[in-house]
């Protein structure tokens, strides 16, 4: 838990997969000077959290229902303690996508909601979709399911550079997180499993699904990257066209990580969160 002065309230910050508390440092300060009680915790697997198999650089979970429990835990007993008020919601990529799990599910958990290249469809790089699901679905039915998926071994972080990595312009920022990944090697991950891929094939699946979107009834801002290389900005737009109460906004030259990104990036998307924060919760 960070505090400012907590006049608005609490934000619940949730990071994406491999990502970290640390690494949102710069962000939790932006939070807390607009007048938010930052919440924030490691998503089993990721961080500083428990690692689900003996090598520490996979993430690999069975279902998705596992980080909706995630989310459900720190919501009682991190969230509720400070305030008994919904929080706001500001999420990344995979946080972003258990963050609608639960909107759904859940509709009072949460009194608004920002997110980040929520991953609503993972992109195939270069292959047909159809091709991708079928390979996961035979990696898995073969017994494979805690094997890193192809390619996701080399995303080591120390094995990844400035020029290989496909998800910030901003140079700077990508060479601080990988300057506290080498100064705490434990908490770095590569990439998921075959395993991991197929449960959110399946999460991905139920969200996208008619009248998933419709049922959301809490307020949504959605930020897609115009050059997003690891989820598909496709998908987000239409999504947030089915949503009742849902906003949509297009960084066009944005990577992945839009909070990761560079100054004018990263200001516009902070106007966009600033201006409909306003309106939802003046």
């Amino acid at each position: 838990m960070f505090e400012a002065n907590p006049s608005r309230g609490v934000c619940a910050l949730l990071g994406g997969q491999t990502e970290f508390i640390e690494k949102y440092v710069e962000v939790i300060g932006e939070l807390q000077a607009r007048g938010f009680t930052v919440a924030t915790f490691d998503w089993r697997g990721h961080g500083g959290s428990a690692r689900a198999l003996a090598d520490p650089l996979k993430v690999h979970v069975r279902d998705f229902r596992e980080y909706d429990d995630d989310l459900t835990s720190f919501l009682e007993q991190v969230v509720k303690p400070i305030s008994p008020k919904p929080p706001l919601a500001l999420a990344h990529s995979m946080g972003a996508h258990i963050l609608l799990r639960t909107l759904h599910d859940r509709p009072a958990a949460f009194s608004a909601a920002a997110l980040s290249a929520p991953m609503l469809g993972i992109a195939a790089r270069g292959y047909p979709a159809w091709l991708a699901r079928l390979v996961t679905a035979l990696q898995n039915l073969f017994g494979r399911s805690d094997v890193f998926a192809w390619g996701m071994a080399q995303r080591d972080p120390y094995l990844t550079n400035f020029d290989t990595q496909l998800v910030t312009s901003d140079r700077r920022r990508f060479a601080r997180t990988q300057d506290f990944l080498k100064s705490h090697p434990a908490i770095r991950l590569a990439g998921p499993t075959w395993g991991w891929i197929e449960a959110a094939y399946r999460s991905m699946g139920r969200v996208m699904a008619p009248g998933f979107a419709q049922a959301i009834q809490t307020p949504v801002l959605i930020c897609g990257a115009g050059r997003d290389r690891i989820v598909l900005t496709d998908a987000e737009r239409e999504f947030a066209r089915r949503l009742p109460h849902g906003t949509y906004l297009e960084l066009t030259d944005a990577e992945h990580e839009i909070l990761m990104e560079n100054d004018s990036i990263r200001a516009r998307f902070w106007q966009a969160f600033d201006e409909f924060v306003g309106q939802v919760s003046p």
